[in-house]
């Protein structure tokens, strides 16, 4: 495996990984990756974390026995878990002078377009004042989620927010194998994934139970690999109480199973953007020197806009025309169709006292814009 470049890497941490296989959360276990996500952050990476164990947590500041099955008792687990959770974490990440900051997520935060750019940019903001976001799923209000161990999907959905180069899954097994390893000695550790479509074999192996002190299972993590390769990111499914498995892994070591991405991350937000095809909601006119600009890879100021037409939203997708109308470029757009009325041709030191507020030096960023 080749060494990856150390830029955005997600750690999502299981429930069986931070209680090492026990009922309660081990902070030797906990401390251990501490340690290594703190070294990889040191490195100059940007390291965002997933974290389950806020069940198991509330599980055992309440002395209950085993895990509950119905919804109502795992979201009052999990609303006792959180707090003492983070804790936990924010101890934990002091011993190395880091800061952290809890994110609480549901899906659909990231189905709807505005929300998944809000979160986006909070990440954004945090990652560059140097601080490790740790995200979780909102148990306290999630339903369905809660029951199939979302945490391993939503974790592939951080790795596409952040397009991370990098998203390690951390579980009780080495990673994936050709059968069940708890029923037939035979069993194979499967090193590598490389084909576009994940043999129907192997999502036979991992079949559909969950772990006894999580609620997921490998099947879970198998989606999440797909999912997050389809977004330009290699994935590894690997132990964690492998010695040193994240600075390793990082380091390009062959461990877990791995999964090669099938597309650049650039590559995934240029298919999202030309998804849309002639059907966008709105257009936007531009002079020659903004035409010639963006030819030239630059970004799109509100000082080039000559004209805006149609009803759009920020993040939606819109058309970038010239005076002749013909068809420049797409990208997502950072304003909305009224607020970009009101600033076209104006210098973008002039949007704050236009619009009351801060807000994007660029109508669109030169990363969020495909040329025609």
């Amino acid at each position: 495996m080749d060494p990856i470049a150390c830029t955005n890497i997600v750690v999502k941490l299981g429930t069986s990984t931070l209680t090492a296989g026990t009922s309660s959360l081990s902070p030797a276990r906990m401390v251990e990756l501490v340690r290594q996500m703190a070294e990889l952050h040191n490195q100059g990476c940007k390291v965002v974390l997933v974290s389950s164990g806020a069940i198991a947590a509330g599980r055992e500041r309440l002395a209950f026995p085993s895990l509950p099955k119905d919804i109502p008792a795992k979201q009052m687990l999990a609303a006792v878990g959180q707090p003492r959770l983070m804790a936990l974490y924010e101890q934990l990440f002091d011993i190395y002078k880091l800061t952290v900051a809890q994110v609480l997520l549901t899906r659909t935060d990231l189905a709807d377009r505005r929300r998944y750019l809000n979160s986006r940019n909070t990440l954004s903001a945090l990652l560059s004042q140097r601080v490790i976001p740790i995200v979780n799923e909102n148990d306290t209000v999630a339903t369905e989620e809660i029951r199939v161990g979302d945490n391993d999907n939503l974790s592939a959905l951080v790795a596409n927010l952040i397009e991370a180069d990098l998203l390690v899954i951390l579980t009780d097994q080495p990673g994936l194998f050709t059968t069940d390893p708890r029923t037939d000695p035979l069993a194979e550790l499967i090193h590598d994934i490389v084909s576009p479509s994940i043999p129907q074999s192997v999502w036979e192996a991992v079949g559909t139970t969950a772990g006894k002190l999580g609620t997921g299972g490998m099947l879970t993590k198998l989606q999440a690999a797909d999912l997050a390769r389809r977004s330009g990111t290699t994935v590894v499914i690997a132990a964690g109480n492998e010695e040193n498995v994240l600075t390793r892994l990082a380091m390009g070591e062959k461990l877990g199973t791995r999964f090669s991405p099938l597309a650049t991350t650039l590559e995934g937000r240029k298919r999202y953007i030309l998804a849309g095809g002639n059907h966008l909601p709105g257009i936007l006119v531009v002079d020659a020197g903004a035409a010639k600009a963006l030819r030239k890879g630059s970004s799109l100021l509100p000082v080039g806009v000559k004209r805006v037409t149609g009803e759009f939203d920020c993040g939606d997708t819109v058309k970038v025309v010239d005076s002749s109308g013909s068809e420049i470029a797409r990208g997502l757009v950072n304003y909305s169709a009224m607020d970009l009325a009101r600033i076209a041709g104006k210098q973008s030191r002039e949007i704050e006292a236009i619009l009351g507020g801060e807000y994007d030096d660029e109508v669109i960023h030169r990363n969020n814009l495909v040329l025609i």
